[in-house]
């Protein structure tokens, strides 16, 4: 499935337990990556998880390993692009524009964030 959300998109988590609950339904962050295979985007302070990283030795000789939170990926479907104007999860749209470019008009797709309402 094409992704409407791409990488370094500003997004809000639109569903799951509040943050009040212990989740983050609400809260808002930049895209790090989109996985296309499986649907799913992580998104930049939203759904850490704690990682066990097995120790080793470096070129340098410092050793590195311990317990690290990270990001992890959460299903497309749960978040929204947020709306530049109003700062409120919205849906997106495509258009066609013409643009000159060297001289000759092509013909592109273009994103942009259709009217944010309050049921998102």
């Amino acid at each position: 499935m094409a992704s409407k959300i791409k990488k370094g998109d500003l997004v809000e988590v639109i569903s799951g337990p509040s943050q009040e609950r212990g989740g983050y339904k609400g809260k808002q962050g930049h895209v790090i990556a989109v996985l296309t295979e499986t649907d799913r985007v992580v998104v930049e302070g939203v759904n850490f998880v704690t990682k066990h990283v097995k120790q080793g030795q470096s070129a340098r000789g410092t050793n590195e390993g311990g317990i690290e939170t990270v990001e992890a990926p959460i299903h497309i479907s749960n978040v929204a692009i947020v709306d530049p104007e109003t700062k409120k999860p919205t849906r997106v749209g495509f258009r066609t524009e013409e643009v000159e470019k060297g001289g000759k008009k092509k013909t592109v797709r273009v994103r942009f964030a259709k009217k944010s309402g309050k049921d998102l």
